[in-house]
């Protein structure tokens, strides 16, 4: 199964329901919770200047946010990214 980061704040309802489609999926993921500044530099930098939370990144594939994810599972590519 591919390696899932997702990174996050505590208050972000796209975040939690990112993290509920994951695990309606069985996925096992890595949760970076970006309060802290470097941390939320560092998501903005490797998500090419995108600043929102969620990002997720599955294997070395961005994603993007929850709408991103969630468009990618109804159009069927969600799950073979997972397989990977």
């Amino acid at each position: 199964m591919a390696r899932i980061e997702i990174y996050t704040t505590p208050s972000c309802p796209y975040c939690h329901a990112a993290k509920a489609l994951l695990d309606e999926k069985g996925a096992d993921y890595t949760e970076i919770t970006v309060l802290d500044p470097d941390l939320r530099a560092a998501m903005t930098e490797r998500a090419q200047g995108r600043r929102t939370v969620p990002q997720i990144f599955i294997g070395e594939t961005h994603v993007g946010g929850y709408d991103d994810m969630a468009a990618l599972d109804r159009a069927g590519g969600l799950d073979p990214l997972l397989a990977q």
